[in-house]
């Protein structure tokens, strides 16, 4: 196994600060560039295809990137890694349709609570099984804590905007996909850490993550098109084509970083930065009818402190370690 390069959590916890900031970006660009073509499943498709075409490019320049194109078919001939990892950018479509076509239902908040949740749970699951590159980490105490501690801060600091959402009954159905979509980003994390590791970088990683998921998209916006037709012609707007190159930062920084962090800290890091990212937007580019309140800030607050309180040195192996 080629050898990881190791990232300090003091450097790599605010990197997956940083890489959560361009989800809740990409969930603005995206749920506009749906409403403007009236089709989720083209909104998606359109994302990943762009975020496809960066990554070719970036492959192509960099040495580095194209270094690590020409270790794919050897990893994948000599089985370095389950052949299926390669999938991971299907779950990342997932992720993506399941943003395009619930939003507008369940709203941003509700969302993300779903999103959060699910993520942060099978995050904890990941790293007791060993499933990432960063092998098996204990499960402690204070990591389970940090976990409900984020759900926790996350549901208080989107609750001012739960008021106006339709009954619990009616969002039990479309709450379901950010929720499975949020708990297979854990899975998709530890998979694209452990290609980019045999790669020998997380840009070979983002790539066929890129590849694999619009194939999906694609695949399923041809079935749709046959059945009910095309949405609306493409607007004409730059800004609503910037999806797929946000998606290419946190999926990149996210196999890079699970690599040191494992796959709860690398998700917790970024539950932060959605957060954050969520509440800048709110600030100096608000949606119509947002306004930031005292519970939006202090939830954000609470976050960031669920984050550190998962990496209290009392995490270290063989302290408070469930046997």
């Amino acid at each position: 196994m080629p050898n990881a390069v190791r990232i300090n959590p003091l450097i790599g916890l605010p990197l997956a600060v940083l890489a959560g900031t361009a989800i809740p970006a990409q969930a603005r660009v995206n749920g506009a560039l749906r409403e403007r073509i009236d089709d989720g499943l083209a909104a998606a498709l359109i994302s990943f295809s762009v975020g496809l075409v960066v990554m070719i490019l970036i492959s192509a320049l960099l040495p580095r990137g194209r270094a690590g194109a020409a270790q794919l078919l050897p990893a994948l001939r000599e089985r370095r890694f389950p052949r299926y990892y390669v999938l991971a950018g299907a779950i990342g479509g997932y992720f993506v349709l399941s943003q395009t076509l619930t939003v507008a239902v369940l709203g941003v908040a509700v969302f993300t609570v779903a999103a959060v949740a699910g993520q942060t749970m099978t995050g904890l699951v990941v790293d007791r099984l060993g499933i990432g590159p960063a092998g098996k980490k204990a499960l402690t105490v204070m990591r389970v804590v940090g976990a409900v501690l984020t759900i926790a801060a996350v549901a208080w600091a989107v609750s001012p905007k739960l008021s106006g959402t339709s009954s619990a009954g009616d969002l039990l159905l479309p709450v379901l996909l950010p929720l499975t979509a949020g708990m297979l980003m854990s899975f998709q994390q530890a998979m694209n850490g452990t290609t980019g590791m045999h790669y020998g970088t997380p840009i070979t990683a983002t790539l066929v993550n890129f590849i694999s998921g619009a194939a999906v998209l694609l695949v399923c916006w041809l079935i749709k098109v046959a059945v009910s037709g095309f949405g609306n012609p493409l607007p004409g707007e730059w800004y609503l084509y910037l999806g797929g190159p946000l998606g290419c930062v946190f999926i990149g920084l996210s196999a890079l970083l699970v690599r040191s962090l494992g796959v709860l800290l690398t998700s917790l890091g970024m539950i932060g930065g959605q957060l954050v990212g969520s509440l800048l937007l709110d600030i100096f580019l608000p949606a119509p009818g947002s306004v930031v309140v005292a519970a939006t800030v202090l939830g954000t607050a609470l976050t960031l402190a669920a984050i550190v309180v998962a990496t209290l040195p009392w995490n270290m192996p063989g302290v408070l370690r469930r046997r």
